[in-house]
């Protein structure tokens, strides 16, 4: 019976503490949105999705005025993904088979299992839709169920007040704020509010997705 108990001990400390959150690239499907890894085909849609100033506002990154820009950020986003600090996606609507947007997995924290959902922008179109809310299941389902994540955390513009009541829509816990964290295109410094959602939390998390989900 000891040995039994110890065996199942040792099993949940390898769970624990041994075993790192390593996401590589993979194709997550829904019902509404397909991330994809993202990849200079996408660049012209991607281009397309990113004209209105509103995606921008907050970003750090001016809006591209060129596909050769939009290619230029890929090509940047795929050196990091080679390095193993990100994993990007493509967002595709499934409706129409076009990318509408993009989002990635960074400050990838391996042996600590946590990682960032971030640089994550949409058409307004699709904002505060089934499509954004899906991505967001997928990635977090992915991140807690698959990679084993403890700890997945976003952050936003402080200005950005949208940006926050949404993710506290998902249930996230906000943390506190990042003073003088980032220095935005036009030269202005931002300061970043952190949110984050523990394993423990992410059922309760999964569940309320679902339910808007369901609501349509």
């Amino acid at each position: 019976m000891r040995s039994r108990e110890d065996s199942a001990l040792q099993r949940l400390r390898a769970d624990r503490y041994l075993r790192e959150v390593d996401p590589k690239p993979v194709t997550l499907e829904g019902a509404s949105v397909r991330l994809a890894p993202l990849a200079r085909e996408h660049a012209e849609e991607l281009f397309a999705a990113a004209q209105d100033d509103r995606v921008w506002s907050y970003m750090p990154r001016a809006r591209p005025k060129r596909v050769e820009d939009v290619l230029d950020w890929i090509d940047e986003a795929l050196r990091l993904a080679e390095k193993g600090e990100v994993v990007p996606f493509a967002q595709i609507e499934r409706a129409h088979g076009r990318a509408i947007g993009s989002t990635r997995y960074m400050d990838l924290r391996r042996a600590h299992r946590g990682l960032e959902i971030g640089w994550t922008w949409i058409a307004p179109a699709f904002q505060r839709t089934a499509v954004n809310t899906e991505a967001k299941l997928l990635l977090l389902a992915h991140a807690f169920e698959a990679l084993g994540a403890l700890r997945v955390q976003l952050k936003t513009d402080a200005r950005n007040a949208r940006s926050q009541r949404a993710i506290e829509r998902l249930g996230a816990v906000r943390e506190g704020v990042l003073r003088q964290h980032i220095v935005c295109p036009d030269g202005f410094v931002r300061d970043s509010v952190m949110f984050s959602i523990t394993r423990a939390e992410w059922p309760a998390v999964k569940a309320r997705l679902h339910a808007r989900l369901a609501q349509g």
